[in-house]
């Protein structure tokens, strides 16, 4: 198997490469009846879309997205939906002196071990480019849940970039698109931005952290055992390039409370349950509580940088490789409308799958 599908019910396949005329994805399991159309997930894909700012890759993306099936009249069919994003701005000949040499922390040498062949124009499949099909399917679970269940809310942002942090006394949601990072610290940005152009200037990249936060998440979704929330969400984030590690709630730190610190005590209200903290991320034995889902994950610093770096040749020669060609000093920041796309994915495919279990019955408390 290839495994370039994801998903249960709600199932997306993503197809294409960095470099070749097109990519996207066909979207299989969305319910009809649902109003989508290109502008809807347009917004999406221009929040990801590269070339906005020097604090990202250069290359210059329309990203425009194409419906080709499983639509009528801006209605969903029921049927699978064909997206497609054509590529305008390859430029291959940057590739052309790495087409024999492996690029250290990329997926050049692991591809080659596997395959025997590899497209080494801007990485092929393995590129973050293969991402925006991502965000075009995850702007279909966007309008899906906007139906199902309008009351959620999936929000990304950054809290770390290299050595800087925002500052949560400063947290201002409303700051989150006005700014190049996706940071709720207006104070914070032009502070980032010296520090982020200084890496770039040194020829060099910087990790990140990003955190999101599912706002109005009914409880019950999830399963106890293989199908988790937090496996399912794990998993998905864990998809995205460069991404080295996931936590939900307290997270690793967890490991640093006592059983009092760390459980979330609850009282009754009107309502059910009310828990007095949320340690647990929104999430208690793979299934949602109803409070927020908290997570985080990390990213690694972008390895195409144009600092010398040790490596091998297919032949097995010793060689030093520079990587030529537009790359994000910090790919971290691209990966927040990622991230917030396969999060939309993975919270449909749980919800659809609970419909089809339980048909929304829920427990009583009180």
């Amino acid at each position: 198997m290839s495994y370039n599908t994801f998903g249960h019910l709600f199932r997306v396949t993503t197809w294409g490469e960095s470099h070749g005329p097109a990519l996207g994805a066909t979207v299989d399991g969305c319910p009809p009846g649902v109003e989508i159309d290109e502008g809807f997930l347009q917004v999406f894909l221009d929040r990801r879309r590269p070339g906005q700012s020097k604090m990202t890759t250069q290359r210059q993306e329309p990203d425009r997205v194409k419906i080709l099936s499983g639509v009528f009249e801006g209605r969903s069919t029921g049927t699978p939906i064909q997206l497609m994003i054509e590529n305008t701005d390859q430029r291959s000949r940057d590739y052309g002196e790495i087409a024999r040499q492996f690029r250290p922390g990329h997926a050049d040498v692991t591809y080659w071990q596997k395959y025997g062949i590899r497209d080494y124009r801007g990485g092929g499949r393995s590129s973050a480019r293969e991402t925006a099909a991502r965000v075009a399917a995850g702007g279909v679970a966007q309008a899906v849940l906007k139906a199902l269940a309008p009351g959620l809310r999936i929000t990304g942002y950054m809290v770390q970039m290299g050595e800087k942090h925002i500052d949560p006394a400063r947290f201002d949601r409303d700051e989150i698109l006005n700014n190049p990072f996706f940071i709720p610290d207006a104070a914070a940005v032009t502070e980032w931005t010296d520090y982020l152009e200084a890496i770039r200037k040194g020829q060099n990249s910087v990790g990140a952290m990003i955190e999101l936060v599912v706002e109005g998440c009914p409880p019950g979704l999830g399963a106890p055992i293989y199908a988790k929330m937090d496996s399912e969400l794990a998993a998905a984030i864990m998809t995205i390039n460069a991404v080295k590690g996931v936590e939900f709630g307290e997270g690793m730190a967890a490991a640093a409370l006592t059983g009092t610190e760390n459980a979330d005590e609850m009282r009754m209200g009107p309502d059910g349950p009310v828990y007095l903290s949320n340690h647990a991320g929104g999430i208690l034995g793979g299934i949602t509580t109803g409070q927020p889902i908290v997570l985080r994950f990390a990213v690694k610093p972008t390895s195409s940088i144009l600092t010398p770096r040790r490596s091998v040749d297919v032949a097995g020669n010793e060689v030093e490789v520079i990587t030529k060609g537009r790359h994000d000093p910090c790919v971290g920041i691209r990966a927040v409308p990622v991230a917030e796309a396969m999060v939309a994915c993975v919270i449909l495919d749980q919800l659809l799958m609970d419909r089809g279990q339980t048909g929304g019955i829920r427990g009583e408390i009180g």
